[in-house]
């Protein structure tokens, strides 16, 4: 699906969005970037535009849009900036298994804030020793009464010391591999702490860090699913949520392809705009081809969400958009810094800030390897 198949409710929205995102995001990123600071101004205007409820149900105050509608969101967002993207990407994340698996009074205790902007939510899944290998996980959750005990701590947490809830898995059943993994949600007032933020190449306004539970209490009402269903939950979860980053890849992509096609009509060189110059058209074909493939994947990896998965595809189709779109979105950041020769290398020109966010979108929620397993398993069994 592209532009021209979209519905006019969605045709407008882009519309709209990306006139907000050039007034009010776009000119506070390279600042966000440079100072690694949060991007307040640009998530307050995405909480005027209600986006935060985009991907709530109706019946807990959001607007239960469908995804490719979400995907418009997050493209658009990180075409402008990477980071405030992210601010929409997460919480999104962190509730997904509350709107599959949590009981009645847990979404409507905790959804209808994220909707409404009011809170965020993160996810918790790796560990310093527990990355693609999630079953090696050792935080863990003992059950005490009424409540869980968890104690453990989680690496790479996106929007940590910023979310009010943190979806949690932690081992119930230290001996039972991933089958013993199950899920929590846990508020940040109930003693989370933040140990350590990492200081990033990239995404570098959306604070990640590790997070330490020692001795939390968790009540038995705020887990997720059953006992063991943990690793289940998690997988669940990443399937329909690798669209969305997708979609943040295609993005950046895009920004960067729109910043390297308005240098090539203003720099000059032996009397003529450089775009004139065929070798450089290629390079910009090339581009937008792959912007264009990367898009499609993406907008029929979330057709498949919306429908449910009907084929038992989603795995795959879910792998597919988020490595194809990752891996695209840092050969055209590359190529658009190429493209602006020496002043691609400074921080005067976006497109080195590109360069550096589209990394991370090959390695976050799964590898573009682990991404590649996944694929060859789905044809080869």
């Amino acid at each position: 699906m592209d532009g021209s198949s979209f519905s006019d409710a969605q045709k407008q929205f882009q519309v709209a969005l990306r006139r907000m995102c050039d007034e009010r995001v776009a000119p506070h990123a390279a600042a966000v970037d440079r100072n690694a600071e949060y991007p307040t101004d640009a998530f307050k205007a995405c909480v005027e535009m209600g986006l935060p409820a985009l991907g709530i149900p109706t019946a807990y105050g959001g607007e239960g849009a469908d995804s490719v509608t979400q995907a418009i969101m997050v493209e658009e967002l990180a075409r402008a900036c990477a980071s405030t993207s992210v601010t929409m990407v997460i919480s999104k994340l962190g509730m997904l298994p509350v709107m599959n698996w949590g009981s009645e009074e847990m979404k409507r205790r905790y959804l209808p804030p994220v909707a409404s902007g009011d809170a965020q939510a993160s996810y918790c899944l790796s560990e310093a020793d527990a990355g693609s290998d999630v079953a090696s996980m050792r935080a863990r959750a003992v059950r005490d009464g009424d409540d869980y005990v968890l104690s453990g701590s989680k690496y790479w947490i996106t929007n940590a010391g910023v979310s009010d809830t943190y979806t949690v898995f932690a081992k119930t059943d230290p001996g039972a591999g991933h089958r013993g993994i199950s899920c929590f949600l846990v508020e940040a007032s109930w003693g989370v702490k933040v140990a350590k933020y990492e200081e990033k190449m990239g995404l570098r306004g959306s604070p990640t860090g590790e997070i330490v539970l020692d001795g939390v209490r968790v009540p038995v009402a705020n887990r997720i699913g059953e006992e063991g269903q943990g690793f289940y939950i998690a997988m669940h979860t990443l399937d329909r949520s690798r669209p969305m980053i997708g979609a943040q890849a295609v993005g950046i992509a895009q920004g960067a392809l729109d910043h390297a096609t308005t240098f090539l009509g203003q720099r000059r060189q032996f009397g003529h705009p450089i775009g004139q110059f065929q070798g450089l058209q290629f390079m910009v074909a090339d581009m937008a081809m792959r912007i264009e493939a990367a898009r499609s994947l993406v907008h029929k990896a979330c057709a498949a969400v919306d429908d449910g998965d009907p084929d038992g595809r989603l795995g795959s189709l879910g792998a597919m958009a988020k490595c194809f779109a990752s891996d695209t979105a840092m050969a055209v950041a590359t190529d658009a810094v190429q493209l602006h020769g020496g002043y691609g290398f400074t921080k005067d020109f976006p497109v080195e800030r590109y360069m550096r966010d589209a990394k991370i979108t090959q390695i976050y929620e799964g590898t573009n390897q682990i991404q590649r397993i996944v694929i060859a398993k789905s044809l080869l069994g």
